[in-house]
């Protein structure tokens, strides 16, 4: 079993994990680089829900980063191309200069498609455009699993096409009728947004949809374990319900 690092956070950028499972046989380690130390959280939160991986460390910078890397082995960057010491694409050639292997997925805003082409050649398997949800995230990481595990000698073509399929091509997380992706992102990002949450009046206030949509979106959340809810008791009426990202 490969140990966590045993540094304390801080000492020297990077922030070791708390607790967790540890880097078992068979599983994915990963780094998540990413300067935001709340999107950091959540990203290394979402990584360690997906069974098969797990969160060896947390950079804030491409120097801390780079610092991870010396100290433990990592198999797979969760890399933010918006970095305070430089952007995220040359960190990834530098690591390829110095003989590092790890693979990339890149979480960014970023849009331009010529990143995407560079990023292509330096590693970088999948983007996810931030904001994204937990099942987003689950769901890039369960096929780079699929396509890491793959082994042997192809058959012919037809295999080769679908392992690179499993990598390439992933299939949009299947919502309940009548909820849109679209929407969910925007409601996932006001309630990430909200450290006090939102009530389903707020949620949609905020959104720009009525207070029973937005509320039809809120308990999905709650239902794929995104999101808390509990009653919030005024001096008149009934008590409302407010939700919190989990």
């Amino acid at each position: 079993m490969t140990p966590y690092p045993t540094q304390p956070a801080g000492s020297d950028g990077a922030e070791a994990p708390g607790g967790g499972e540890g880097g078992g046989p068979g599983r994915v380690r990963v780094l998540v680089v990413e300067d935001d130390p709340v999107a950091a959280d959540a990203h290394r939160t979402y990584v360690e829900r997906v069974p098969g991986f797990t969160v060896v460390g947390v950079a804030h910078s491409g120097a801390e980063a780079q610092r991870a890397l010396e100290r433990f082995p990592v198999d797979l960057l969760l890399l933010d191309l918006y970095l305070p010491d430089g952007h995220g694409l040359q960190l990834a050639r530098s690591l390829r200069a110095a003989g590092h292997r790890a693979d990339v997925i890149a979480v960014t805003s970023a849009r331009d498609l010529a990143v995407v082409r560079e990023g292509v050649s330096l590693g970088v398997v999948q983007y996810v455009l931030k904001p994204f949800t937990f099942a987003t995230l689950r769901d890039r990481l369960v096929r780079y699993a699929q396509f890491r595990t793959a082994a042997g000698e192809a058959s012919g073509q037809a295999e080769v096409d679908r392992a690179l399929g499993a990598l390439r091509t992933p299939q949009p997380a299947v919502l309940p009728k009548g909820l849109s992706a679209p929407t969910l992102e925007r409601v996932t990002q006001a309630l990430r947004e909200s450290p006090e949450g939102l009530t389903a009046a707020a949620a949609g206030e905020e959104v720009g949809i009525s207070r029973i949509t937005a509320r039809r979106y809120l308990e999905h959340l709650v239902t794929s374990g995104r999101a808390v809810r509990s009653p919030q008791y005024g001096t008149v009426g009934r008590p409302e319900l407010r939700y919190r990202w989990q």
